[in-house]
């Protein structure tokens, strides 16, 4: 079979994989990423690797940590918590950024260890960006961190792959931003939801790097799990624009040179020159799952919000609604770089900030905020009466000064406006441009910098048929069993949340014992599922199950309860690591569901059939009722943690 880009760059970095073996979507690997961040949350990742027993980093080039969350808080606590961190990045010969230097996403591609062509994650969901470079980023959880630290390598299963062709150009005054914000507003019914996405057509080459990791950034508030972006000529163009803005400013702060030869680690001209010669790119027709399609030039500026993403309102209709606000921000990892400060600049060149109203700014890095200085931009803003915050993530994530009160109005240049995110849940967050943001900060109320005319945003969706993949004949490991089955227990609710699976009541009770999860498990989804359910059934979920929170004991429960497994039409990712990771099978089989909901509907809320599910995992085939569907193959990594019982004894087994 063809492979996408995504498949390509997951099968280089794929360990272990069987001779002649080819990735696609829907395969579980055992990955070994060039590199990972971990930020503030290294400490509690710290904890993880100590209690697996580890204290040796498999290879210390691999990891990089960057102290960017809570750099406000000059506490006796949290500076003692950063020490511990730089502490133990000395100890280990880790690469370290302290805190004022940036948000880690920006060092990562800054100083190149988001590289394009190659493979790097974070324990923090915004790892999409690195997509913006041509990087296949996407997140991990502090679990897989760990492993990571220890190993080298966890575990990922390659999600479906979408194309996002994007067609033209955008008017001048519309910004990645506003694309973005549509994409999430138009395409909103989860269509792109766990999927990795591919951003290709004409219009992707009017689009400047600093736009595409915008763009890329906020795929994840869209739904996905990568956002990748072709390395093309206005890649390569930035790369050695970078290169030579480091060969100009030195390696003063640079934490290691591998070779010791003078150079960058990892940003240099003859890297760059081989990336160059040889590409990555698509295999011509290669499969994606679906095709959406948005015109360029029919975007408009909007705002999103308030508390939901999803939501969008012309920039336009704003106005008319008249809407004061409180405070505006211009800080975050999505829309600090030296062009979104230098459009913010142009907005406010000569006025001032609206009275009643507070205007944060912070750069993503302590480089763009120098850079934003010698252009005249950040002295500008200042002028204009903005607060300037130190380079960092801060309020965005609801840390520092200048949050939300209640009752109060904030227009953000962020990437989330969740409800008490960036303050008070009684006040409201919209997202805009930071065109939009200073000018609304001007104004007191949210407006546009210019007018637009109204027009329908053109854009399409087509889904394609699964690919013809050639019959399996899967490598099952040793104890691994060759057939499972059992009988099915239906509930047919799509959005099933970790509440309703395990109730958050119960999450934090640290003696709870698996016995006492085994009997309260779905009981705030279906207080009959308990009386129904027996030992040795599988359960057959709706589409995204586990959505909401990350507590763990949602998987564990059901494991503990003699559920065999679970198959759904989709699983919330977190669910899935969750699951994965201690060492319980859940796996995709939305046919099966549909049927499931013709034949049964959704009435009750569970259905104990009498339908036996039948699942060989060495054909990767299921069967049920008497018709046989196609599954995902369960490959050697996730095998090797159902059989260990969960990632922390499989780096125990892999460290002894």
């Amino acid at each position: 079979m063809k492979q996408n880009i995504v498949e390509k760059l997951a099968q280089k970095y794929a360990v272990d994989l069987a001779e002649g073996a080819e990735v696609h979507a829907g395969d579980y690997l055992s990955i070994q990423p060039a590199h990972i961040l971990t930020h503030d949350n290294t400490g509690a990742v710290m904890n993880k690797f100590h209690a697996i027993g580890a204290s040796k980093i498999s290879d210390p080039r691999q990891p990089m940590f960057a102290l960017d969350h809570n750099v406000q808080d000059t506490s006796e606590a949290n500076l003692k918590k950063y020490a511990g961190i730089e502490a133990f990045a000395k100890e280990i010969s880790v690469d370290f950024y302290p805190a004022g230097r940036g948000i880690g996403h920006q060092i990562m591609l800054e100083e190149g260890y988001a590289f394009p062509g190659t493979m790097a994650v974070a324990s923090d969901s915004h790892a999409n960006m690195y997509g913006g470079l041509g990087c296949l980023g996407t997140p991990i959880v502090r679990t897989d961190a760990a492993a990571i630290w220890a190993t080298g390598r966890t575990w990922w299963q390659v999600p479906p792959v979408a194309k996002v062709n994007l067609i033209g150009k955008l008017l001048a005054g519309v910004t990645g931003k506003d694309l973005i914000i549509t994409l999430c507003g138009i395409f909103n019914n989860d269509e792109v939801l766990n999927h990795a996405l591919e951003f290709a057509g004409d219009g992707v080459l009017n689009l400047m790097v600093d736009e595409r990791l915008t763009i890329a950034n906020m795929t994840t508030e869209w739904g996905a799990l990568v956002g990748m972006f072709p390395v093309d000529e206005v890649t390569i163009k930035w790369l050695y624009d970078r290169a030579a803005t480091i060969e100009k400013r030195g390696l003063e702060g640079v934490p290691s040179d591998v070779d010791g030869n003078g150079r960058h680690p990892r940003m240099y001209k003859e890297r760059i020159a081989a990336l160059q010669a040889d590409l990555p790119s698509a295999d011509p027709d290669a499969h994606y799952v679906k095709e959406l399609t948005i015109d360029l030039s029919s975007v408009r500026p909007y705002v999103s919000g308030p508390h939901n993403v999803k939501t969008m309102t012309s920039v336009a209709e704003m106005e008319a609604r008249n809407l004061k606000i409180h405070k505006a921000y211009l800080v975050s990892c999505v829309n600090s770089r030296v062009e979104d400060l230098a459009q913010a600049a142009t907005v406010v060149k000569g006025k001032k900030v609206a009275a009643g109203v507070e205007f944060y700014i912070a750069a993503a890095s302590k480089e763009v905020q120098e850079e934003s200085k010698a252009r005249g931009d950040w002295q500008t803003l200042l002028e204009a009466g903005a607060v300037a915050l130190p380079p960092g993530c801060g309020p965005c994530i609801g840390l520092g000064v200048g949050l939300l009160q209640d009752g109060e109005v904030g227009i953000s240049a962020t990437n989330r406006n969740f409800k008490g995110r960036m303050g008070s849940r009684e006040a409201e967050t919209y997202l805009a441009s930071p065109a939009v943001v200073a000018a609304s900060a001007i104004a007191g109320k949210i407006v546009g910098p210019r007018s637009f005319n109204r027009v329908h945003t053109e854009w399409t969706i087509a889904i394609a048929d699964a690919p013809e993949r050639p019959a399996v004949s899967a490598t099952l490991l040793d104890g691994f069993p060759a057939k499972l089955s059992g009988t099915a227990i239906f509930c047919y609710q799509d959005n099933l949340n970790t509440d309703g699976i395990y109730p958050g009541k119960y999450t934090y009770i640290d003696d709870f014992t698996p016995e006492q999860q085994a009997e309260v498990v779905m009981e705030n989804y279906d207080v009959e599922f308990g009386k129904m359910a027996q030992k040795g059934d599988i359960l057959v979920g709706g589409f995204n199950f586990g959505a909401g929170s990350s507590r763990e004991q949602a998987a564990t429960a059901l494991k503990y309860r003699g559920i065999q497994l679970v198959l759904a039409g989709s699983f919330s990712q977190t669910y899935k690591r969750n699951a994965i990771n201690n060492g319980y099978l859940v796996m995709e089989a939305p046919e099966l569901l549909e049927d499931l909901k013709a034949k049964y509907g959704t009435v009750k809320l569970t259905v104990r059939t009498d339908m036996e599910i039948e699942i060989d995992f060495q054909s990767a085939q299921l069967t049920c009722d008497g018709k046989a569907y196609s599954i995902g193959s369960v490959g050697a990594a996730a095998q090797e943690l159902i059989l260990t019982e969960g990632l922390e004894n499989w780096v125990k087994e892999k460290i002894k």
